[in-house]
């Protein structure tokens, strides 16, 4: 178990990092605006929402939750094969969550468009 000083910390940093999220969101998805397709906008979109904000939990302090892509990435270089995996498991199955709203809302604008 974490200090009080580390749990503020981590609150601090996913409060920073969901704020950092939003913007880098935001301004990416103005540049989306650029291309023709909509569901292409919205897949690109889906995969910026699964790339950076899945997270896994740490194998160190139980309770205390990692961006997917930092831990996975991280244990990767380490050459821990097994938490890398379990944090692209996690990416993969947010990917096939998003998946599913993706088309859904392929299905929603299609039936609103005509």
């Amino acid at each position: 178990m974490m200090n009080a000083e580390a749990q503020l910390a981590y609150g601090i940093f996913w409060g920073i990092y969901i704020l950092g999220f939003l913007v880098f969101f935001y301004v990416m998805s103005r540049f989306f605006r650029l291309l023709p397709l909509y569901g292409l906008r919205t897949l690109l979109q889906a995969v910026l929402i699964v790339a950076i904000a899945t997270p896994v939990e740490s194998a160190e302090v139980a309770g205390w939750w990692i961006p997917a892509w930092l831990h996975g990435g991280y244990e990767a270089i380490l050459g821990n094969a097994e938490e890398a995996a379990r944090a692209f498991f996690n990416m993969g199955l947010a990917a096939m969550v998003m998946t599913l709203v993706w088309l859904l809302d392929l299905v929603r604008y299609r039936l609103t468009r005509r």
